[in-house]
């Protein structure tokens, strides 16, 4: 993860997919570019680029539009934090497409734009859009309303959305907005409730490139608050005086506002108070709750952007057959899917918004008077959200019950509900009231509500968010009422709620001096339903209508033949040494009964080796990895590690380490300081991480104590497998570890594999670099169409050719070498640098070959089999690769 933070770069700064055509024609045209963009069969889209004076900056444009005599509506789309307009370009195509005279341009301080970063200034960013919609009047395809005012709408995600919310504020001319994942009070978002989002805010100013591309005030503010721990008035004001909020009352435009539901940057309460003060100032307003966020996930692009474009039809071409979507949309986990491991999203939607607080539900919580403290240098801090990690979303595994938060001993109150006893969906957000009691003037708490499954085991922290409670003049005690976390979550029946109130998180700054916080309940916890809104109704397959019957023929099978549902097979001690044995390993195409994407592999690995696992595209490679990873399960046979029997959420898979792909990092952090927050998460002891055995096997040497932003890409992915290597555990999968990498940091990644294996663990590398896998890898085992080819020695199956290499004292001249092709049983032979490579017919051999080269006087010092990986891999799959 670099200074741009690519992991949230989709997120951020909404779609990046560029145009699949290149540019027809590009001409100088006055100060711009222009450019006839066409993707295969669409409409043909011209691109005009810019770089326009604006009062002392300069600020990169470009303008698209599609052939045609008419004007039409215009669009302005903007970017987010750290991007650049070319983030938004595809979609600007799109637009422009539909019947839309688009312009994007790159904020202050970004792209090719100059000037410092004012977060969205009404004197500065704001300033400059009122002079685009000024140029945009002036333009001979946009539709005008009146002189010097286009009919235009506004959309952009994060920074992006906020821009367009101020400037509908502060112009009139704006007819309609749609931001995304955004803030409506930048304070709110930074500073809730007085508490400091330290490390969000940390993320901010790396990814604007640092403290000094901002204005001057804002990194004093900055530096100030960084420091210190706490907000004071003086930064509050400057930020609320930045934020959509500030102008509040004069925002009259139709708002669709699309907020993520995995985002502990801007949370859905963000967007909540937006559509209350839009929707009291008499605007339409609908509100779409998405399933990613600034913490990852699904941002559901192809779905939002669809909205977007209908709700510009409607109010901007003043179509009345647009189909807006409803009033209010929620997206939905609905499990997983068996074929892919990716979540099922459904729709839930209502006729009205209804807010964080409809339909409330007491439940009643028990929990005597708890003490616990806040640690000197509020450390350890417990976990909550992780923001800029996790490829997929970590927030987005509380959905699917995978829970990550950590709380420590002592650092901690607990209040638990009875088993509820029917399903609970919370929709909107809880509330509680307690009464808190402090050795310090002040305390601040952070309240969360886990979702706890029978037995109380496993507890979930929904789309891991947390509120932070600041509780002023705490020392005499104080009743006060929280107001937690905006989710949409499912509680099954016969699990808990439990409220917690911790005295640390990661993510938020946390008073240095210990102190001792005393927290009791006042009341019952109150949770909203919004009963107005319901999940859209999945068409019923086939399989619903036979499937009792098929149930009812399954269970008489089952009494009569007393079979019994096999559980996980005990562990077989006379393989308790052996990293690896798959037997018979076979999994079927999803909804196919006879095509397989593994059949009957088997194979088995032993200490100390470094197993290249290779075969064409389709082979079953990665269905074998995940089925090893217990990602997905065998439709037959078993895989066992060190003896025991692989299944989901197996222990003896904590002896396994993987990586599958590039990790995120975060940037501001060392690579030291990355590794031990992501093993903290795991909630295993400090000691087991051994961290600096995996460091040195790493060999990072002195970059450990760096910033991650100033890493290469070698380096990155060191990082990356040592982060996979913490716990040093027993048997390492890594899926093309070198991909990116250039021929140095290729060989630095070889001899990472080499070095770990060397004392007595395990690696299984996948990857297409044959070459590569040739001189790390002691073994393989070749796959196609999802059976095993060979598995054994790299030496035996290389070596297994009939092609020598004759080495000779002094170079071979080409009439020698002519002569040595002409021999019996040879079918052909070629100079090399080291002499000559002679491939042999059905009835060639060595020994006869030699006879006949000393006969040619040809300088012999040595004979070989020389075939290379790759020419073995060619040979053992044929024509599948």
């Amino acid at each position: 993860m670099d200074l741009r933070l690519p992991r949230l770069r989709g997120v951020l700064r909404g779609p990046r997919r560029l145009g699949a055509a290149a540019a027809a024609v590009v001409v100088l045209a006055g100060a711009g570019t222009w450019t006839a963009v066409a993707d295969d069969g669409a409409p043909r889209v011209n691109r005009t680029d810019r770089v326009m004076p604006l009062d002392g900056v300069r600020i990169d444009t470009s303008y698209f539009t599609s052939p045609g005599t008419g004007r039409r509506p215009a669009v302005l789309l903007a970017h987010g934090f750290g991007g650049s307009k070319a983030d938004v370009r595809q979609q600007a195509e799109d637009l422009a497409r539909d019947g839309y005279a688009v312009l994007t341009w790159s904020a202050r301080s970004f792209g090719k734009s100059t000037g410092k970063i004012g977060l969205n200034d009404p004197k500065g960013e704001v300033a400059d859009v009122r002079k685009l919609i000024d140029w945009l009047a002036k333009q001979p395809q946009v539709q005008l309303d009146k002189p010097g005012d286009p009919r235009v709408g506004m959309a952009g995600a994060s920074y992006g959305g906020a821009i367009a919310l101020e400037t509908a504020g502060l112009d009139r001319r704006v007819d309609a907005i749609a931001p995304a994942i955004t803030y409506w009070n930048l304070a709110d978002a930074l500073f809730p409730n007085g508490v400091f989002k330290k490390l969000w805010a940390g993320i901010f100013v790396n990814s604007g490139g640092g403290c000094d591309t901002f204005e001057p005030q804002l990194c004093r503010m900055y530096q100030r608050v960084a420091e210190s721990g706490r907000p004071d008035a003086q930064a509050v004001k400057l930020l609320q005086d930045r934020s959509p909020s500030a102008v509040a009352d004069r925002i009259k435009v139709p708002t669709l506002l699309m907020q993520g539901q995995t985002d502990s940057l801007f949370p859905l309460g963000q967007a909540d108070a937006a559509a209350k003060a839009i929707r009291a100032n008499g605007a339409p307003v609908d509100v779409d709750w998405i399933a990613g966020g600034h913490d990852g996930g699904d941002m559901e692009t192809g779905r939002v952007q669809a909205r977007v474009t209908s709700w510009f039809d409607r109010y901007l071409k003043d179509d009345k057959g647009a189909d807006t979507g409803p009033a209010f949309r929620v997206t939905r986990t609905g499990g997983v899917d068996s074929t892919d491991g990716q979540a099922l999203l459904r729709g839930a939607d209502g006729a009205t918004y209804p807010g964080l607080e409809s339909g409330p539900r007491s439940i009643a919580l028990k929990g005597r008077e708890q003490r616990f403290d806040n640690p000197a240098g509020a450390s350890p801090p417990g976990v909550s959200a992780l923001p800029g990690l996790g490829g997929g979303g970590l927030a987005q595994l509380s959905s699917l019950g995978v829970g990550i938060s950590l709380d420590f001993p002592g650092q901690f109150a607990a209040f638990e509900s009875a088993p509820v006893t029917d399903d609970l969906r919370i929709t909107g957000s809880p509330t509680a009231t307690l009464h808190v009691k402090s050795t310090s003037d002040d305390a601040v708490l952070f309240g969360k509500v886990y979702d706890v499954g029978p037995g109380g085991g496993r507890q979930v922290l929904p789309s891991q968010l947390v509120t932070p409670l600041r509780v002023e003049g705490a020392k005499a005690g104080k009743d006060v009422t929280i107001t937690l976390p905006a989710v949409d979550h499912h509680i099954e029946k016969g699990h808990r709620l439990r409220l917690v109130l911790a005295s640390t998180d990661l993510g938020y700054a946390s008073p240095a001096a210990p102190a001792t916080y005393t927290v009791s309940l006042k009341g019952d916890l109150k949770v909203p339903t919004a009963p107005g809104v319901k999940t859209a109704a999945a068409s019923l397959p086939t399989w619903v209508w036979w499937l009792p019957l098929a149930g009812a023929l399954t269970a008489v099978a089952l009494l009569l033949t007393a079979r019994r549902r096999t559980l996980t097979p005990a562990p077989d001690p006379e393989l308790a040494e052996v990293p690896l044995v798959i037997t018979d390993l076979s999994k079927r195409y999803a909804k196919s009964t006879d095509r397989y994407a593994v059949q009957e592999l088997s194979f088995r690995v032993e200490k100390g080796q470094v197993l290249g696992l290779l075969g064409p595209n389709g082979a079953g490679k990665t269905t074998t990895l995940r089925m090893l990873m217990g990602l997905i399960k065998p439709d037959g046979g078993e895989i066992r590690v060190f003896g025991h029997a692989i299944r989901p959420g197996a222990p003896v898979l904590s002896r396994v380490g993987a990586f599958v792909e590039g990790a995120g990092f975060l940037p501001h952090l060392s690579g030291r300081e990355n590794l031990e927050l992501y093993w903290q998460a795991t909630g295993r002891p400090v000691e087991d991480a051994h961290l600096d055995e995996a460091l040195e096997i790493a060999g990072l040497g002195d970059a450990l104590a760096r910033a991650v932003r100033t890493y290469s890409q070698g380096m990155r992915q060191r990082l990356a497998i040592a982060q996979a290597m913490l716990g040093l555990p027993d048997l390492l999968i890594l899926d093309e570890p070198t991909n990116g990498l250039d021929p140095p940091q290729i060989r630095e990644m070889r001899e990472v594999m080499i070095r770990y294996a060397a004392a007595g663990r395990t690696v299984i590398v996948s990857s297409h670099l044959l070459a590569e896998v040739e001189q790390s890898c002691t073994h393989l085992v070749v796959m196609d169409r999802g059976r095993l080819v060979q598995a054994g020695p790299v030496a035996d199956i290389i070596g297994s050719g009939d092609t020598l290499l004759v080495g000779t004292a002094t170079p071979v001249e080409e009439p020698v070498v002519e002569k040595v092709a002409a021999l019996p049983g040879v079918s052909s032979a070629e100079r090399t640098d080291d002499g000559i490579l002679v491939r042999l017919d059905a009835d060639g051999s060595a020994r006869r070959l030699v006879v006949e080269l000393v006969r040619l006087d040809v300088p012999v010092q040595a004979v070989g089999p020389h075939r290379r990986l790759e020419d073995a891999f060619l040979t053992l799959i044929g024509g599948s690769a």
